[in-house]
């Protein structure tokens, strides 16, 4: 692992109000307590609006990852400056963390993948030769399942927000035995996601993000996986709200 725990603080004139992104339950609570981490795999599971994302972009900006997307360093990056909270965001890490945060950005390892920005970020990777392929030639879930296998690699933090948009079921599988791998070689994942597939990793921290803040979780417990069950079982229990009401 890379990180055991992140946190930030911020005055009580800044948090003060109900500002924006401090009125945030999931944020109040990162300032409050902190955010520990206690396996490779942390995935951060809610309803759209809910701060997963938030909290996933500040984590990656507060490692020196392009907060747009790509790889840690600015030499690569998109001139985009931290957010509020990215810029506030510190961690407690472990001895190779430590070694990667207290030396030059160039020094940090690992990516950040945010499913809005990606062909954008993966085209400045491509330019720099950091990608064997072109991403405009491929499909939208080819150049994300390029840019796994091929700058996800090796100890490192790897960010990523809902990178199952682009993807297949057997591509998300695809994903998963990355993750695992990964997740073993001494890497460190954070993963925003609405993937019953992909929290379904063996051995990887659940993180359920909502108006209650944030709560550790279990795979079963999930209600994203609940309602997925229920769908595929009987799409009509659903449906008949949506097709009946208009």
């Amino acid at each position: 692992m890379i990180v055991e725990r992140a946190y930030a603080h911020v005055t009580e004139g800044e948090a003060s109000g109900g500002r924006w992104p401090w009125s945030m339950p999931c944020v109040r609570q990162l300032l409050e307590e902190g955010l520990t981490f206690s396996a490779p795999v942390t995935f951060l599971v809610g309803e759209n609006g809910s701060g997963k994302s938030t909290l996933v972009e500040a984590l990656a900006e507060g490692f020196g990852l392009d907060s747009w997307g790509g790889s840690a360093g600015y030499k690569y990056a998109s001139a985009r400056e931290p957010s509020e909270l990215g810029a506030r965001v510190r961690f407690e890490a472990t001895a190779a963390g430590r070694r990667m945060l207290r030396g030059s950005r160039t020094r940090r390892r690992g990516f950040f993948l945010r499913a809005e920005t990606a062909l954008d970020a993966l085209g400045r990777e491509q330019t720099t030769g950091r990608l064997s392929g072109a991403v405009d030639e491929m499909s939208h879930g080819e150049g994300f399942l390029m840019a796994f296998r091929e700058r996800f690699e090796g100890p490192g933090l790897y960010v990523m927000d809902e990178p199952e948009a682009a993807l297949s079921f057997s591509s998300c599988l695809q994903l998963v035995g990355l993750l695992h791998h990964l997740g073993r070689s001494g890497a460190q994942i954070i993963c925003a996601t609405h993937s019953p597939v992909l929290t379904a990793l063996p051995g990887a921290e659940i993180i359920e993000v909502g108006d209650h803040g944030m709560r550790p979780a279990e795979w079963r417990d999930l209600e994203l996986v609940y309602h997925w069950r229920r769908y595929l079982n009987d799409p009509w229990a659903y449906l008949r709200h949506i097709v009946e009401a208009e």
